[in-house]
């Protein structure tokens, strides 16, 4: 169980590729050409393609006191609807950047990310029985970068399990595979990314897996101090899973059948049939209340992690 510490230190690494920044830019708007993305925002740049950035700015509104709740609101159907003419909307990309400024905004920001990214790459790392500051970073990068399950089986297929050779010899050959994916991506934009690994890898040859402080990423510092301050980058994939909601037509996949066979395990009454319908709406509301989530009935990536998707 690495400390609260060696948790921030891990994300300001993170934060250092996403945003330049080791607290992060909460009002960064980003939209890079050819990024499957599309329009990306935030501490660790949620995208609009993903639906992720929908929860976000829907948790936002119902925040109470949140300063640019009137403003955004109106915008909600449209990110539901994933309306990639957002991606040039001024007025909606302006208020995005004000927002950023509000301290309820921050606070969502902290509360989404966790939700979103950080328990995912904390099973992830459990998963593969990761104990490491440093492995925990390569995990909770690509959590945010986008594509680790490919990235973590294409490791495996070619160096073995982690339980195998060793963390610190699997991470180090992640990090390199992962390099090689990056850099050979028939996305060019994507090539550009590799500075994400060599950072990582830079980490490694100083043999810096306990993240002990003060550390120096990309040119900028992370200490104590820094972390301690208050705060005044393209994704490899879109969400590796679909944000899954009731809508017409009706999702359909494996990836709705994978929630239905888990809500299933559960003890949840629900058919699985591969189809997101009412039914399906209905079992994952309950299974969120249960767990404490917002019972809105869509499977987003923290519900998925509650139910043991990995």
């Amino acid at each position: 169980m690495i400390t609260d510490l060696q948790k921030r230190s891990v994300q300001a690494i993170v934060n250092i590729f996403e945003t330049g920044q080791a607290l992060g830019d909460y009002g960064k708007v980003t939209l890079l050409s050819g990024d499957s993305g599309h329009l990306t925002y935030g501490r660790s740049q949620t995208t609009l393609a993903s639906g992720n950035l929908y929860l976000l700015i829907k948790a936002y509104c119902a925040a109470p006191d949140a300063a640019l709740a009137d403003g955004l609101s109106p915008f909600l159907a449209r990110l539901e609807d994933i309306d990639l003419s957002l991606d040039r909307d001024m007025a909606f990309r302006t208020l995005l950047e004000e927002a950023g400024s509000d301290l309820v905004m921050q606070d969502v920001q902290d509360r989404f990310f966790d939700r979103v990214y950080w328990e995912p790459a904390v099973k992830s790392a459990a998963f593969i029985d990761s104990k490491t500051p440093l492995g925990q970073a390569a995990i909770y990068d690509s959590r945010i970068h986008g594509s680790w399950h490919r990235i973590r089986d294409r490791t495996i297929g070619l160096h073995k399990t982690l339980a195998e050779v060793g963390e610190k010899p699997w991470i180090e050959r992640y990090v390199k595979v992962r390099r090689d994916w990056l850099a050979n991506h028939s996305n060019t934009l994507l090539r550009k990314t590799v500075y994400r690994m060599d950072a990582l890898q830079d980490l490694i040859d100083g043999n810096r897996w306990e993240l002990a402080l003060p550390l120096t990423v990309r040119g900028v510092e992370i200490s104590e101090a820094v972390l301690s301050g208050s705060p005044l980058r393209a994704s490899a994939e879109v969400a590796e899973a679909r944000l899954l909601r009731l809508r017409q037509p009706f999702m359909a996949g494996e990836d709705v059948r994978d929630v239905q066979t888990a809500l299933a395990a559960k003890g949840l009454d629900v058919e699985v049939d591969s189809v997101f319908g009412p039914g399906t709406r209905a079992a994952v509301a309950k299974f969120q209340e249960a767990e404490g989530l917002t019972p809105d009935g869509m499977a987003g990536p923290a519900t998925r992690a509650r139910l043991g998707i990995d």
